[in-house]
């Protein structure tokens, strides 16, 4: 995650990303979903053709496309706490998802100067890939491979998954046990494969959205238009 030195930056398009404070219980607000009345969720704008998404992720990706924030952009939701991501198009389409590899210790927000450390001095209780809304922009890292920024000052990226000396993360990668899949130093990593089918054509060539559920905070702590859709649903 943290970068010595970095490639010369490409133009960024965004105002930076939207933080939380570690606030109520992890996902209550996300689990209870965004409803039109008491009691009644909203339909998930996703291809339920597929597998069934987890009530949690449905609910959260019907508050992206029902309040327009990701702005047309094709945007994904990541779960740290299950270590998946979700890729959706411009109008909310579930288009496919993936296990991937996240930050190895828990927590919502990195280190303020994460992204201008070497890695040696990152302790293990700093690794964690934080919670937000963060706008995409296409990159490179110093071996020229072709990377999504995720917050690019912080050193915070998507990328296909390396074969990390000692940390066997192609191994790792494929395990159902989440506890395997948490061992980078905050980075998303993806599989090859999804990489090049899902992330490049949806992230690499334009600007997207990428939204990580925080695991401490309340989901209405950390996306404002969460609560105001649950605020609004409660005074009807």
């Amino acid at each position: 995650m943290p970068r010595t030195p970095q490639p010369a930056r490409r133009p960024r398009w965004y105002a930076g990303a939207v933080l939380a404070l570690l606030l109520a219980p992890a996902m209550a607000a996300l689990a209870a979903g965004p409803v039109d009345a008491p009691g009644q969720r909203l339909p998930a704008l996703v291809d339920t053709a597929r597998d069934p998404l987890p009530d949690a992720i449905a609910n959260f990706a019907t508050g992206v496309a029902a309040s327009g924030d990701a702005r047309r952009k094709p945007y994904a939701v990541i779960d740290k706490s299950a270590a998946r991501l979700w890729v959706f198009a411009p109008d909310g389409r579930l288009e496919a998802e993936s296990r991937i590899i996240v930050g190895q210790a828990a927590g919502d927000t990195a280190p303020s100067d994460i992204g201008t450390r070497p890695l040696s001095r990152v302790r293990p209780h700093e690794k964690i890939t934080p919670a937000g809304r963060f706008e995409t922009e296409p990159g490179e890292n110093t071996h020229g491979e072709d990377i999504v920024w995720l917050d690019y000052d912080s050193a915070l990226s998507m990328h296909r998954v390396r074969n990390v000396p000692g940390e066997h993360r192609l191994v790792r990668i494929r395990s159902d046990d989440v506890r395997q899949r948490r061992i980078s130093f905050g980075c998303v990593n993806v599989p090859a494969g999804f990489y090049e089918q899902y992330i490049r054509p949806q992230f690499s060539d334009r600007a997207g959205v990428v939204y990580i559920l925080p695991e401490n905070a309340a989901v209405t702590s950390v996306f404002p238009f969460m609560r105001e859709r649950w605020n609004t649903a409660q005074v009807r």
